[in-house]
């Protein structure tokens, strides 16, 4: 890393688990997205997902697991939705230096280790980093 003054040289992360849903047709963007899946969350993890109740909003951290290695060939990229050419942190590319994307999703229920949610735009199998609070 040039001129940053630290000393991190790689983060790994763990997934907490895994997206499945049977959707194939998934939008670009949660924004625009009425599709449904579940976040299938890890075992261990249960415990954390107390307080979460169906009709919340979440936000998902995930990983782009099937987005190509990056390169200085994508810094600049042109969004199917626009009319431009744009640089990559101005778009929600899944290319990125980092592939991990963000979505805010509705919960329509939890059973269990699983969270039935709406408005996903990511595959099935999507490795699932995080889940946080969505407060407007």
């Amino acid at each position: 890393m040039k001129n940053l003054n630290i000393s991190i040289k790689e983060i790994v992360f763990k997934p907490i688990g895994y997206i499945k849903t049977s959707e194939t047709n998934i939008p670009r963007h949660w924004s625009v997205s009425e599709a449904v899946g579940e976040i299938v969350v890890d075992e261990s993890y249960v415990t954390g997902l107390r307080d979460i109740k169906a009709g919340d909003r979440i936000l998902v951290v995930f990983h782009f697991h099937k987005s190509p290695p990056f390169s200085d060939k994508y810094l600049i990229q042109h969004p199917p939705h626009k009319d431009r050419d744009m640089g990559v942190f101005s778009t929600c590319s899944p290319i990125r230096p980092n592939p991990v994307g963000v979505s805010v999703v509705e919960v329509m229920k939890i059973e269990g280790n699983r969270i039935r949610i709406k408005g996903i735009d990511m595959i099935n199998g999507t490795p699932v980093l995080d889940i946080k609070p969505w407060h407007e």
